[in-house]
């Protein structure tokens, strides 16, 4: 519905519906419901439209489509169910567990839960007291012009964060603020994500979202927000009280505003998008919307008689991307956030099934298509989560460019060579070598160099990962070996059970070190303390590090704990929330995140927007490859080495794009034991002799100033080392289970 002269000119697709009004309502004082209803004209190609006079901003509407109940064939119109506009700028409301709120007949049984037969006959009850309602919107004429930060993928770095989570508790923020919008826009929030170096802060969902009845029954909230309920309207509950109070409009200026804010700040926004399934779950979920209005059109069916819907998100239902009309509302939102809102790109949740067609997940798929092509879109940042959980839907490096995707394959590979591989070690169990970290290092040539020409999308193509909003803190990886989701409320068997994780020798929170300290005596938590800490160093510097975009989840930079819990999704509290009261040890994983992003950022040749080929990049005599391997002598590696799964040290050289540029070196020491390394030699990088490597960054120090001056960490890296902590050809140590990186001396 749009505002047009003095009146809203209204369309909404129900192609199978036989009549279709549009419904006006108005609510008194005391919440009693008064309701105009108007019948609209067609279906022209399925659409129902027409103009209404004397509509203004801030009218509350819905749709009640008329038809057949016919459920065998996936027919379920049902006039007495108030229906959601699915392009409705703004929604308010409420959705509560009333048995009107089901299209067929339901009644509660002993434990107060709605049963019913999805198949029976239609319910007559009236819904509209129970359910969200749409909002007139009008278009917004006050906003200063989109102008995006526009970072190339080589210089991102993404931070997923949640809107009301990163907030909530950074005391820097006013109270009215937190956990909304206008606190995430907060000078006191923008200074902490530019002084760690990000560049692109990825959201969690801001569309509407609806919480499931029985979450709310138990106490808890969907606080995630994957149960959207409007792909055009922004979750009211994240604005400011002002904001909601003065309405749905002024939530779309408060989240606008929050975009110009990061825009002015060289912040990109980034967002979470669910356009693979809506609110209304499975068959015997609400009758909110799109079931209503065209359920055979909207959701992915079977094919089968009697109709059932097709779940390949897990969710009860999915949206159906074999239907023209569900690509052009997806594309549709997308256009809005991105020239109305200003957003700069899209991450698409279960990204598969937007490319389901007639025979499954199809690269070349009309909605793929559609995003490489149109003029609005092509040119943001278009982020895949590449798997589904429907037949063949793990997806990983089979999109088009210009999209990049989430990396699993890099996650699985950081977390195992870190973490999972040690714990196995330290009950004398072999680990799987260093060939597949090594090929997640740089770039993931094997996912992401199928392309026509080939290799066309480079490493920028993964998004590097560890951790995100699924699964265990950066933290709680070093902490927990088993999840701890008791507090969901589901007997502990939701959440993955394949973390990857090592708990170092002792499940769980440890004693704090400085009571320990103070009161004498001897607690193992301090030996394991520090051994976790130069772990959470390790992953995080892997995932900076490694050729690609890399991904922070908010708070690991600062060890946030869930307390083991690996899905939080309905933890809207400070289990979920970030912590910004920081220990001692926080505060030096603080400034190791941003001394490791610095590096990146400061350095080019931690940057590659291309995939290497293991030869020089420029024709001069002594030039060096752009990527080269060696062992801890400073050879070369060779095949044995690469499938020897007993092999964990290796050097990994990347060379600058530029004359001029240092090359870096990164040496891992994956064992449980100190090892001797041998720096590699590179000719032509401070004499025929070899380079004067200078130590950067060792994962041992607590602090990144460990290294200053030739302190005690650089001291303890190298048997001869200069003042300044450049060595040539003399072995270092490694301490167990640690990286070093060396910069090559400054050319001239």
């Amino acid at each position: 519905m749009h505002l047009a002269g003095d009146g809203v000119d209204v369309a909404v697709l129900a192609s199978h519906a036989s009549a279709v009004d549009l419904c006006l309502l108005d609510v008194s004082p005391d919440g009693e419901i008064h309701e105009r209803r108007v019948a609209l004209d067609g279906p022209s190609y399925g659409v129902w439209h027409g103009r209404v006079p004397g509509v203004r901003e801030g009218q509350r509407y819905g749709f009640r489509a008329h038809g057949p109940w016919d459920p065998a064939a996936g027919l379920r119109y049902n006039p007495a169910k108030l229906l959601l506009d699915p392009y409705a700028r703004g929604l308010v409301g409420e959705l509560d567990e009333d048995p009107s709120t089901r299209g067929h007949v339901t009644e509660r049984d002993a434990s107060g839960a709605l049963v019913g037969d999805p198949g029976g006959p239609a319910d007559p009850r009236n819904s509209a007291a129970h359910v969200p309602h749409s909002i007139v919107v009008a278009p917004r004429t006050n906003h200063p012009p989109v102008r995006r930060p526009q970072v190339p993928w080589a210089d991102t770095v993404l931070y997923e964060a949640h809107v009301r989570g990163l907030t909530m508790q950074l005391e820097a923020v006013p109270e009215p603020l937190r956990g909304t919008y206008a606190g995430l826009a907060h000078p006191a929030t923008i200074a902490h994500l530019r002084d760690l170096g990000v560049t692109t802060i990825e959201l969690l969902p801001i569309h509407a979202f609806l919480s499931e009845p029985h979450l709310v029954a138990k106490g808890l909230t969907n606080y995630w927000g994957y149960s959207t309920a409007g792909f055009f309207a922004p979750h009211a509950p994240y604005a400011t009280r002002a904001a909601q109070e003065a309405g749905p409009g002024a939530v779309v200026d408060e989240v606008r505003g929050m975009v110009h804010l990061l825009h002015e700040a060289g912040i990109e926004v980034v967002l979470d998008v669910v356009h693979n399934h809506t609110c209304e779950g499975g068959v015997d979920g609400p009758h909110l919307s799109w079931r209503g209005l065209d359920n055979p059109v909207h959701y992915l069916h079977d094919g089968a008689t009697p109709a059932r819907l097709a779940d390949v998100t897990g969710t009860g239902n999915s949206l159906d991307f074999r239907r023209a009309r569900v690509v052009q509302a997806t594309l549709d939102s997308l256009r809005y956030w991105a020239q109305e809102i200003g957003v700069d790109g899209f991450r698409f949740d279960l990204a598969v099934t937007l490319g389901r067609g007639p025979s499954g997940f199809d690269p070349d798929h009309p909605f793929l298509v559609a995003l490489q092509t149109d003029p609005v879109l092509n040119g943001l940042k278009l982020i895949a989560e590449p798997w589904d959980v429907g037949p063949g839907g793990w997806r990983t490096g089979q999109f088009p460019a210009p999209m990049a995707e989430w990396n699993d394959r890099f996650r699985g590979a950081v977390r195992q060579f870190w973490l999972a591989d040690p714990r196995e070690a330290s009950h004398g169990r072999q680990g799987q070598g260093v060939r597949e970290l090594a090929t997640r290092l740089a770039g993931s040539a094997d996912l992401f160099g199928h392309s026509d020409p080939p290799l066309m999308r480079g490493p920028v193509a993964s998004i590097n990962f560890v951790t995100a909003h699924d699964g265990f803190t950066l933290a709680d990886l070093v902490a927990y070996e088993h999840k701890h989701n008791e507090a969901n409320g589901e007997g502990n068997r939701d959440g993955s059970d394949d973390n990857r994780s090592w708990n170092h020798g002792i499940e769980g929170r440890l004693q704090d070190e400085e009571a320990v300290l103070e009161h004498g005596g001897f607690e193992p938590g301090l030996v394991i303390a520090p051994l976790r800490r130069r772990s959470i160093r390790n992953l995080m510097a892997t995932q900076i590090l490694a050729a690609g975009s890399p991904m922070l989840t908010a708070g690991d930079e600062m060890g946030r704990t869930q307390r083991g819990n690996n899905n939080a999704y309905c933890q809207d509290g400070p289990l979920s929330w970030v912590s910004w009261d920081l220990s001692p040890w926080r505060k030096d994983l603080l400034a190791t995140t941003t001394h490791l992003l610095a590096l990146r950022r400061e350095h080019a040749a931690l940057r590659s927007d291309a995939f290497f080929h293991g030869r020089p990049r420029h024709a001069a005599e002594d030039a060096v490859p752009d990527l080269a391997w060696f062992d801890s002598a400073g050879r070369p590696l060779d095949h044995d080495a690469w499938h020897d799964p007993g092999f964990r040290v290796l050097q990994m050289l990347r060379t600058g794009p530029d004359e001029g540029d240092r090359d870096v070196l990164v040496v891992v020491n994956g064992a449980l034991d100190t090892v001797e390394v041998t720096l590699a030699e590179v000719p032509g990088r401070g004499g025929a002799a070899g380079c004067a490597w200078e130590l950067a960054w060792d994962s041992d120090w607590e602090h990144p100033t460990e290294g200053e001056h030739g302190g005690e960490g650089t001291e303890g890296a190298s048997a001869d080392q200069d003042p300044a902590g450049r060595t040539g050809a003399q072995p270092v140590l490694l301490e167990p289970l640690s990286m070093q990186v060396y910069l090559s001396a400054p050319q001239r």
